[in-house]
């Protein structure tokens, strides 16, 4: 018996520093480019880097799932940091994005769906 598994072509963007007014639109503008790409079925957005986030960098981050979602593909953040997480706690955006404790966490979730999809 063959098992054929289907792995999803994620795109890993990993922002650095702060996310601001100063730079939001060009943070979503390379988030934009990289859920654009055909190649392109999964977009992580690994925040480990990251060391403060504004409302503008929230409102980057999304502009992006709603990009994702239009686009029928995956939009996943990863590493955030408690500072970081407790933004996304008060705006109740934890509840609107998927987020995963790191990369490795983001790598066995998507093992794991890809098993239960073959299985089923």
């Amino acid at each position: 018996m063959q098992v054929a598994l289907n792995y999803p072509q994620v795109t890993v963007v990993s922002p650095c520093g702060t996310i601001n007014a100063a730079n939001a639109l060009e943070f979503e503008r390379d988030l934009t480019k990289a859920l654009t790409e055909d190649e392109t079925s999964i977009l992580l957005v690994d925040l480990n880097q990251v060391e403060s986030l504004d409302s503008a960098g929230l409102m980057a981050l999304v502009s992006a799932l709603k990009l994702a979602q239009n686009l029928s593909k995956g939009f996943s953040l990863c590493s955030v940091s408690p500072s970081l997480k407790i933004i996304f706690e008060l705006t109740q955006l934890d509840r609107v994005f998927e987020i995963h404790e790191s990369k490795a966490a983001f790598e066995a979730s998507c093992l794991n769906l890809n098993q239960r999809l073959v299985l089923a």
